[in-house]
């Protein structure tokens, strides 16, 4: 099967949910419906940046590659070649995770 290529538009970001693992509280299994999202992510892919006035563009600072951290209801979700995405704004995320 293809994989489709997706490139996003200027200072939009296209994000993959990290996942976190099974919650049990107190021996009851918590279902995927009822569990949080998580609210960090790894960086597929980014834009070209912003542009001003003038037409000068702004690189954005976060890369493909990167983890981040980004707000509960940030962000469009979306899907591609049957997986789940994220497509928000650089100015959604939060903050870069280093390890």
């Amino acid at each position: 099967m293809a994989k489709t290529k997706f490139t996003p538009l200027h200072d939009r970001i296209l994000v993959r949910r990290m996942e976190e693992g099974e919650s049990v509280r107190g021996g009851i299994i918590i279902p995927d419906s009822a569990k949080e999202k998580p609210q960090q992510g790894e960086v597929i892919a980014v834009g070209k940046g912003k542009s001003n006035d003038e037409g000068k563009v702004f690189p954005l600072d976060v890369k493909a590659g990167d983890t981040i951290l980004f707000g509960k209801y940030s962000g469009t979700e979306i899907k591609l070649d049957g997986e789940e995405f994220l497509i928000m704004r650089e100015e959604e995320v939060l903050g870069i995770v280093k390890k």
